[in-house]
């Protein structure tokens, strides 16, 4: 799910503020929020589907699970990937719950499951979430209007994930077999809601990177930038120097008469820039980007990069002339997020594209999915509030429609979400690594003896859910020792429970 700025989710952009730097005079730029999971701007035309062990089935799901309209009962088909090489009847069902984005992507990228299939014989289920992917219910008309986006939410996500868990255990004639959830980011909150709102139907979840927190004022809105600046302030406090101060640079270019022209030879853009504000954008996504995803090894999540980017960014940066503008420092090293790869001779600057199928984020973060998020003057991102008016009105121009930004506090608990968690949860672990600014609103300590949160200082945005690799640090190999522990705990209190039932 980010905010002076949209993954999201992952993370990528959901809505635009406009921000004001002191040094712009009445000059305004315009800043946004990056989705929880996978707020990435991809500028490929085309991603190529990954080969994956799975096969790839289609589910006839409810349109409407909530009321009893004729339009309710209308069925689209929910893509979903299944992998039974180790199952048997009676075996464990490891569920990964969709997040905002085509499923082979986050299938490909969530290795750990596929590592441990094999010591729990686990039949493995990955479920795409509805309006995202291929399950469109109205097809190619499905973001036509708030009327068919009006189905996109979580709640209908979650009865989503039952429904087909309860017929897929129907079908294989193994209603007996314990499911447990699993989820990464967006995802992750829906792997904690779920077993919440459905303990009947999953013994537990494990909800990597999920800021469950990130809602009304449970945590100060400037926490999301602040901890990202922290992570390149760590490696480098000049670095976070440069970046803190080409901003102001940047602003001062724009005002020049021939600024478009001079920014887009200095970018090395592919086509002439249309607006200053992309290239805000260009390197506020990919300094945002990269502090969510320093991962200890190579990979090639949200892009090709290389082990511990942030880093690499600030020798970059470190590594500099002393006559260059700090703003020439701070292209320098987003362009490593951009081309780490050495393959592209210049950049979309503008002109995106979204191959992996995430806009749907933008409805969501209009309607209930509101995550306020401000740059506080400890960023090295220009200060920058919420408004919220601004916001709403914004999402009324767009859609129609105007966000409920108390809703998911309502639904799943506020303030008091501890509470909710200790007096009615159970078989719930939260991990997360400081490293990832999305940390910020997770759950980081333990709230009984069955919620348990798993911390590593060094991890970044679910780093556990990636497949295993020779270069894995001990900390990280440890978080997924401890996470398949207690699942194998779930487990055998399941089966004990289901031998004297």
């Amino acid at each position: 799910m980010a905010p002076c700025l949209s993954i999201f989710f992952l993370f990528i952009i959901t809505f635009c503020v406009t921000l004001t730097a002191a040094a712009a005079g009445h000059y305004s730029l315009q800043t946004f929020f990056p989705r929880p999971a996978y707020q990435s701007l991809i500028k490929h035309a085309k991603t190529p589907k990954p080969k994956l062990p799975f096969k790839t089935r289609y589910f006839p799901q409810t349109l409407d699970h909530f009321s009893f309209h004729p339009k309710s009962s209308k069925i689209f088909y929910q893509k979903y990937l299944i992998n039974t090489r180790y199952w048997h009847k009676g075996a464990p069902i490891f569920v990964y719950t969709g997040n905002e984005g085509d499923i082979e992507w986050f299938a490909a990228n969530t290795g750990f499951m596929l590592d441990i299939a094999p010591k729990f014989r686990a039949l493995l289920l990955f479920i795409e979430h509805r309006f995202y992917g291929e399950s469109m219910p109205f097809g190619k008309d499905s973001y036509q209007s708030a009327k068919t986006l009006g189905y996109l939410n979580s709640q209908q996500a979650l009865a989503d994930f039952a429904v087909m868990i309860r017929s897929l255990k129907q079908n294989l004639s193994s209603e007996a077999s314990p499911v447990v959830v699993f989820g990464g980011s967006y995802g992750g909150m829906l792997a904690a809601w779920f077993r919440l709102k459905y303990p009947h139907i999953a013994i537990g979840a494990l909800a990597s990177s999920a800021p469950i927190l990130q809602f009304d004022k449970i945590i100060p809105w400037s926490s999301f930038y602040d901890a990202v600046s922290l992570d390149f302030k760590d490696v480098s406090q000049n670095c976070y120097e440069v970046i803190k101060g080409s901003w102001a640079e940047l602003v001062a270019i724009s005002t020049r008469k021939q600024a478009l022209a001079e920014l887009s030879k200095a970018f090395r853009t592919c086509k002439s820039l249309h607006s200053t504000a992309s290239v805000l954008e260009w390197l506020w996504t990919a300094f945002v980007y990269t502090a969510m995803v320093n991962y200890p090894t190579e990979a090639n999540f949200l892009k090709p990069l290389p082990a511990y980017p942030v880093q690499q960014m600030c020798k970059i940066i470190d590594k500099s002339p002393s006559g260059k503008t700090k703003l020439s420092r701070a292209f320098a090293a987003a362009s490593l997020y951009y081309n780490y790869s050495q393959t592209e001779n210049c950049f979309e600057v503008e002109h995106e594209v979204d191959p992996l199928g995430l806009h749907g984020w933008h409805w969501q973060t209009c309607t209930e999915m509101v995550m306020p998020m401000t740059c506080s003057n400890e960023s090295m991102f220009p200060p920058s509030g919420f408004d919220y008016k601004r916001f709403a009105e914004q999402c009324r121009m767009k859609y129609g429609v105007l966000p409920r930004p108390h809703w998911i506090t309502t639904e799943f608990g506020g303030e008091r979400i501890e509470k909710v968690l200790k007096r009615f949860g159970s078989n719930i672990i939260f991990s997360n690594g400081m490293q990832d600014p999305w940390s910020r609103g997770g759950v980081l300590r333990n709230i009984s003896a069955t919620i348990i949160a798993l911390v590593t200082e060094k991890g970044a945005h679910h780093v556990d859910f990636r497949a295993a690799t020779k270069d894995d640090p001990d900390w990280l190999i440890q978080q997924r020792r401890q996470e398949v522990e207690i699942i194998q705990r779930w487990l055998d209190e399941y089966y004990v429970d289901l031998r004297h039932a």
